[in-house]
């Protein structure tokens, strides 16, 4: 049991890292094609923080059920949050 949960902290790092590593790039070549710099800028730390956000509601609505833990406490983020 306690395996399972340290290997699903695991995925759940590694799924933030390379998802919002991933994202993150994406919005910088979307402004940069726009001749936009976000570095070093309140906007580069604003798009961070959307893509945080955005990568804990698709691990909460659709990631979690596909992991290691099969415990309790696994369940949907209500459909008034996940659409605010």
């Amino acid at each position: 049991m306690m395996f399972r949960v340290i290997l699903e902290l695991i995925r759940i790092i590694l799924l933030f890292f390379i998802l919002g590593s991933l994202m993150g790039a994406l919005a910088k070549f979307i402004y940069a094609g726009l001749g936009i710099n976000v570095d070093n800028t309140n906007g580069g730390w604003l798009a961070g923080l959307a893509i945080i956000i955005l990568v804990f509601i698709l691990y909460r609505n659709k990631l979690q059920f596909s992991g290691f833990y099969k415990g309790e406490g696994r369940e949907k983020l209500p459909k008034i949050v996940s659409n605010f």
